[in-house]
Order: structure tokens, then C-alpha cells, then sequence
């Protein structure tokens, strides 16, 4: 048997590239070296505006071809990187040797020795981390979250007086409406997304135990702690003052439960629809040239909510090993958060391609009203509930005998269907007033849909 070339393992980089390619700009290993150089070219900068170390500020000129390497970050770095780390063995250190490469290269070696000053590597680490989660996040995870919401809320607009018989333990219950239903995970979602809108996104910059012990004995009279907050959120993150060698991750744990937080209302909502299809109340749309079954040629399988539910739960995983994992580290510093985080783009890829999957799906579906309709009119018994409230109101009123209104339907209904006719046969026995029997006799389970209609926003 012949020996393959090299080739991706994970779908992510292989089958399902096209569909999370806007994450790799951020959340790749090449993604985070850039943000690496990024955050090591910002320091070098900040500390030549403060003119330390018989520095001067640098020129617009010079501080524009220093942020270049970073801006122009491409395959030449990409590759002088990878054979850097085969030397060095570590990769912050290969990203600082790059930099002084640089400096040389245009000029500016005086510089050197002030790349990486006093730093750590999770100094940089932790600032790279959160400016490429951050960008991956609201460029790219937020927005398609969003247009599945939008989705979801133009669905529910459609179809906000579509009424549907509801399914309680699986079982026929009061109606409601598609829309309805479908507003519900909308209003969910969003809710989380407003919740993602305030995510905090943490770096520390405090030297090897987060005491700016290096930078004291250097410079004894800079204010670090100060000028490191300046530089941190100048960077347009958040600064965490008081840490062990590393940022804490409590941001990540927050961020990442949040997202398999929607990532569970997603699961729901495909399992939910996935059920209304198999039950005829959506019908999908064909594609034209696309085969549902190998063997049997008048399927439509519902395959990206399928594909949707098998990704959320891998993401779901994935996102609770991270929150699990990075919530401790021994002591002042352990490593098991460097192998985890690497997985950030993973648990964020299989998200990514869910909400792709779920938006492609809403998109390929048809409500079959005459379905719904049809169900609505074989469940004449789910009128149950509100006569049985009536006549509850009709006794505190002092218009009926009626003793156990509840126990009279559940007699009626429980455990077999109950047709039109008879029902009406039985309102019309019903000791009540005349008005509320003709309340009760112009209801139908498809007009027993109380403010389903209005609910949707």
C-alpha cells in the first residue's frame, strides 16, 4: 500500500476549511505569532516613548516600519519562525530573536536588547491571547452568532400566526405558533450575545511571578505597574494587575462557558427543528444535483442540523476541558495551559461550522401551514385546558355547581381523542353561563393560541 503525503487530520483543516477560514487569521498558530510580534514591537515602543534607558521616543517614521513587521506578518515570518523554534525549543523566545532580526535589519539594533524587556513569556502570551480570541470573537464567532439570530427573528416574524399544536413530554398540549416557538431560542441567543458584548479579555505584563521584580531593579523609580496598564490597554484589552507568572484565565473560563452556553441553546434549537421536519411541519427545500440517500432517491435529509447538533457537542467538549483546565495552574506557574489553549480554535472551529451548518439549514426550510393545521384539528382534546379554567371561573363567579372541573375533563379526555362533536356536546351539558359556553364553542384548537402571535417581537 502506497504511503499518503502529508495531509489534515482534523476536518477543520481539511473538508470544512472554507466554512472557518476567518478564524485561522486569528486563532492559528500563525495567528498568534503575529500577535505575538504585535505585542513585543508595542513594548519596545512604549518603552522608547517613555525615553528609558538613554532611549528617545522613536520617529513616525521609524515606529511605522517597526509596526510593519507585524502588519506585513506573512509566510517569509511564518517560515523564519518555524525554523527558529526547531532551534530554540520555545516559541516566545523564537518570536523575540525574530524582532531583533528586524531591528537590525532596518536600523534600529540599538534597540535590541529593550525587545522582550523584563518580560515573561506569558507576558506576551497572555496579551497575544486575548487580542486574537478578542478579534476572533467579534469579527468573526459574534457576527455569524448574530445572523443566525436575525435568521431566527425574521422566521419568527413569518411565521408568528402559524399555529402549531405544542408537544409537552412529547405529548399533544396547548397550541401554539411557529413563530412563537422560534422567537423563544432568538430571544435566548440573544441574551448571550449581549452577555458576550461585555466579555472581558485579561492580559497581565508583571514579569516572571507578577511582581515587576526585574523591572524594579532596573529602573527602581518607573511606576511599572502604571506604565504596563497603559501599555496593556492601549493594546484595546483589559489589564490584570495581580496574578502569580500568569494571567489567571478566569476571562477565558467566563467566555468560554458562555459560549457552549449558546452553544447548548443552538443544540436545542437544531434537535427542535430537526423534530418539526420529521414530523412534516417543515418541508425542505431540494438542491438541485444533491443526493439525500445512496439507496433510497426520495429522501431529504435534514443533514446540517444533524451536522450542526455532532459539532456543538464536539465544541461543547472541547470549551468545558478549556474552562475546566485553565481555572488552575500549581503553584505560581504550570504548563498545562500552553498544550490547552493551542485547542482555542478548535473548540472555536466546530462552533464556527455549527452556526454555519444552522444557518444554511434555516435557510433550505418551508413551513407546511396545511401540516400544521391538520395536526391542530386531530387534537380537538387540548381544549381541555381552557374549559376546565372556565368553568374554575365560572364557580368563583357564582355561576356554577360544578365541583371538579378538572376531574370532570380529565374524565372526558385522558388517555383517548376526543372529536368537535363531542366536545361541543359537552360544553353545551356544562353548568356555566351562556356567554362563557359561547366563548368555549368558538374556540378551536388553531384559535387557542392566547398571545403566541403577539409575543413575537
Amino acid at each position: 500500500m502506497s504511503t499518503l503525503a502529508p495531509q489534515p487530520i482534523s476536518p477543520l483543516d481539511g473538508r470544512y476549511r472554507d466554512a472557518v477560514a476567518g478564524l485561522s487569521e486569528y486563532l492559528s498558530e500563525a495567528g498568534l505569532n503575529r500577535a505575538r510580534v504585535e505585542v513585543e514591537v508595542e513594548w519596545l515602543i512604549a518603552l522608547t516613548d517613555q525615553g528609558l534607558f538613554g532611549t528617545q521616543p522613536l520617529s513616525d517614521d521609524d515606529a511605522d516600519r517597526l509596526r510593519a513587521l507585524y502588519r506585513d506578518f506573512g509566510q517569509a515570518e511564518i517560515d523564519w519562525l518555524a525554523a527558529k523554534e526547531a532551534v530554540t525549543q520555545h516559541d516566545v523566545k523564537a518570536v523575540e530573536y525574530l524582532v531583533r532580526d528586524r531591528l537590525a535589519t532596518l536600523g534600529l539594533d540599538r534597540l535590541a536588547e529593550l525587545t522582550h524587556f523584563a518580560c515573561t513569556s506569558e507576558d506576551v502570551n497572555s496579551a497575544s491571547y486575548a487580542l486574537t480570541v478578542q478579534r476572533a470573537v467579534t469579527r468573526v464567532w459574534l457576527p455569524k452568532l448574530r445572523t443566525v439570530i436575525e435568521r431566527l427573528d425574521a422566521l419568527a416574524r413569518e411565521h408568528a400566526d402559524a399555529a402549531m399544536l405544542s408537544r409537552t413530554h412529547g405529548q399533544p398540549a396547548t397550541p401554539t405558533t411557529m413563530g412563537k416557538e422560534l422567537a423563544v431560542f432568538a430571544h435566548r441567543l440573544r441574551r448571550i450575545a449581549g452577555q458576550l458584548d461585555g466579555a472581558e479579555f485579561l492580559a497581565k505584563f508583571s514579569g516572571a511571578t507578577g511582581t515587576w521584580s526585574a523591572h524594579l531593579a532596573a529602573a527602581p523609580d518607573v511606576d511599572w505597574p502604571a506604565l504596563s496598564r497603559r501599555f496593556i490597554e492601549g493594546l484595546g484589552i483589559g489589564f490584570n494587575p495581580l496574578t502569580t507568572q500568569i494571567e489567571s484565565h478566569d476571562w477565558q473560563v467566563e467566555l468560554y462557558d458562555r459560549v457552549r452556553h449558546a452553544g447548548g441553546i443552538l443544540h436545542n434549537l437544531a434537535t427542535d427543528v430537526w423534530t418539526y421536519i420529521s414530523l412534516g411541519y417543515f418541508a425542505q427545500i431540494p438542491v438541485a444535483g444533491a443526493t439525500g440517500s445512496s439507496t433510497m432517491p426520495h429522501k431529504i435529509n435534514p443533514i446540517r442540523f444533524e451536522n450542526a447538533e455532532a459539532n456543538l457537542e464536539i465544541s461543547g467538549g472541547l470549551f468545558a476541558t478549556l474552562a475546566a483546565t485553565l481555572v488552575t495552574s500549581r503553584l505560581q506557574r504550570d504548563l498545562t495551559d500552553s498544550t490547552t489553549q493551542r485547542n482555542i480554535g478548535v473548540a472555536f472551529g466546530h462552533s464556527l461550522l455549527a452556526l454555519d451548518n444552522l444557518l444554511r439549514g434555516l435557510d433550505a426550510i418551508s413551513l407546511s401551514r396545511d401540516v400544521l393545521l391538520a395536526d391542530l384539528d386531530a387534537n380537538w382534546e387540548v381544549l381541555a385546558e381552557a374549559i376546565q379554567t372556565v368553568v374554575r371561573a365560572e364557580i368563583a363567579a357564582g355561576n356554577s355547581s360544578i365541583s371538579d372541573p378538572y376531574a370532570l375533563l380529565k374524565d372526558l379526555t385522558r388517555g383517548h381523542r376526543v372529536g368537535v362533536a363531542e366536545l361541543a356536546a359537552f360544553v353545551q351539558g356544562l353548568d356555566v353561563s351562556d356567554a362563557a359556553k359561547r366563548r368555549l364553542l368558538a374556540l378551536t384548537p388553531a384559535t387557542y393560541t392566547g398571545l403566541a402571535e403577539r409575543l413575537v417581537p
